[in-house]
């Protein structure tokens, strides 16, 4: 017996074989449809800092950061050791690591603060880019971007906050506000027997004798980020339903009253804490005449819902790298994995869908950026963006979830391991399509738009008007949405939104993407030729060309 083990090999059990080297170190930015738009839309000259940010992005630390900010979730801590209430939460060293980063790259509230035109779409472009980390603390940077200006209804307070809302410090603490360096903003819109029906809310906004400030009572359902130093806030004012500014900390030092009654155990998004506040006799700041909230608040929700659709499309842009990387090193019957017809044309189709989410993205960006200057077309992006975003929430975020899992499946059992990375993607997708709205709050929201502005489907038909004769398929899909509209109701919104956002998507690649993105892009999303899953690109579809692009190299 001894003989026999004496020339039996060593571990030849644990011999590794057939699998992917690591992903990292890769660049976050090697990506045409990205470059392409960010130059497009007049951000070309962040150029540089996004490559350098990309590197960031797929290098092993940042990469390791993400990891550990999911694996070591937030912690609530409602007292101190002494039985004060603190209402604190706790977070890994590796969420400030994210954290400190996207401030400092201008991914939270810096583009208010810098004047050069396509500021907001190096801000949009640097998200997709840093979006490779990790997508939880992607919440509180949108939101204190979309609290500017929902703040300057209110430009007493304006002058105080947004100098520290737009700085590059990030400061995590509770402190007087006026005594950090920087700050970060929340929000807390639903109630729990209301959702998006804010209308419904009942807490209770009293005023105070002193002019603008009042006192809330109430609970709110999901107010994200309870860290951050102040909130946005709905509440029932004697005169209606009013935003109200509510700091953590009161301008005398002491802790306003903000008690958390615990932190959402989520399906994804883990790394960030979402909670459930409740406010006794808090103390809050008019933003915007009374009865006039969710006015003041929907700058702030086009602001977020365009990050919904960006965060979309990043998850899809690092899902669609896992796969890439893992087929080109992964041997099955006999070939690279890369080399196996149907698995090109799996791949392909998730790169068609990449790149229309990302090329819709930057475009929604440039609308959102020329939309707040005073040159250009102001008011003709201005509502094409009213009525854009609306259509990109509902369509790229619904995308996510069917792509990510497609992107899974590359991998097969790999992918469906923790170590992966790719479940953890996963998770978070469908929480796109939920947060600032559902598919159907979003859909109506469309036909709000186009009954109450026309302007809006003006503007939506000037801009697919720029690519007619380019593509007879794209061209007779327009055709029908122009009859569709005559036809609008609330049954058929979905129906009439997704033809909707393939027609924009469609119009944007024909007119800047390659030949052979464009061609199979209209042939299988407008013109029919198609399964419902993808990896069914007909047989004349250029995936060759596809692949190449779209893989990094």
């Amino acid at each position: 017996m001894a003989s026999i083990l004496a020339h039996a090999p060593s571990s030849s059990t644990h011999t590794v074989t057939n699998q992917p080297p690591p992903l990292t170190p890769y660049d976050a930015s090697d990506d045409a449809a990205l470059l392409e738009g960010l130059r497009r839309e007049g951000a070309g000259w962040a150029e540089p800092d996004l490559r350098r940010l990309g590197a960031l992005a797929g290098g092993e630390e940042a990469q390791e950061w993400a990891e550990q900010a999911n694996r070591y979730e937030p912690e609530l801590r409602t007292h101190d050791r002494y039985g004060n209430r603190i209402d604190e939460v706790e977070f890994h060293p590796s969420w400030h690591h994210l954290m400190r980063t996207a401030v400092a790259e201008g991914l939270a509230g810096a583009p208010w603060a810098d004047d050069r035109p396509g500021a907001h779409v190096a801000r949009i472009a640097g998200a997709l880019v840093w979006g490779h980390t990790d997508a939880g603390h992607g919440c509180p940077t949108s939101m204190t971007y979309a609290a500017v200006p929902a703040l300057r209804a209110q430009p007493e307070l304006a002058a105080v906050y947004e100098p520290l809302l737009t700085s590059r410090v990030y400061e995590p603490g509770l402190r007087t506000p006026t005594g950090k360096r920087g700050l970060l903003a929340g929000m807390g819109m639903t109630e729990k027997q209301g959702g998006s029906d804010v209308r419904t809310n009942t807490t209770t906004a009293t005023p105070t004798a002193e002019p603008g400030v009042y006192t809330l009572r109430g609970h709110k359902w999901f107010t994200s980020a309870p860290m951050c130093d102040v909130f946005l806030v709905l509440a029932q004012a004697p005169g209606g339903l009013s935003c109200f500014l509510v700091p953590r900390v009161l301008p005398d030092g002491s802790r306003n009253t903000f008690r958390i009654q615990r932190l959402k155990d989520k399906l994804g998004n883990r790394s960030n804490a979402s909670s459930e506040p409740e406010f006794d006799n808090t103390v809050a700041w008019l933003v915007g005449p009374e009865g006039r909230g969710v006015k003041t608040i929907i700058e702030m929700v086009n602001c977020t819902r365009l990050d919904c659709v960006m965060m979309s499309a990043a998850l899809m842009r690092k899902t669609l790298v896992e796969a890439g990387h893992h087929v080109r090193h992964r041997v099955a019957f006999g070939a690279p994995l890369i080399d196996q017809p149907l698995m090109r044309n799996v791949l392909a189709d998730l790169a068609l869908e990449s790149e229309a989410a990302t090329t819709l993205t930057l475009r929604l960006a440039g609308a959102a950026d020329r939309a707040v200057r005073a040159d250009g077309d102001r008011e003709g992006e201005a509502a094409f963006r009213r009525i854009a975003t609306a259509v990109g929430k509902f369509w790229v975020t619904k995308r996510g979830p069917a792509f990510t899992a497609e992107a899974l499946e590359c991998l097969g059992g790999n992918g469906y391991v923790e170590e992966s990375g790719m479940p953890r993607h996963y998770r978070e997708a469908p929480l796109l399509s939920i947060w600032e709205g559902s598919g159907n709050v979003n859909a109506l929201d469309v036909l709000r738009a186009l009954s109450r502005e026309p302007a809006t489907a003006e503007a939506l038909f000037a801009e697919l008007g720029a690519a007619q004769g380019a593509d007879a398929r794209l061209d007779a899909a327009v055709t029908r949405l122009k009859a569709g509209l005559g036809e609008a109701s609330p049954v058929g919104a979905r129906r009439l939104v997704e033809l909707m956002a393939l027609t924009l998507q469609a119009s944007l690649l024909v007119r800047y993407a390659p030949p052979a993105v464009a061609d199979a892009f209209c042939a299988t999303r407008l013109g029919g030729d198609w399964g419902h899953s993808f990896g069914t690109l007909p047989a004349g579809a250029d995936l060759d060309a596809i692949l190449e692009r779209s893989l990094p190299g």
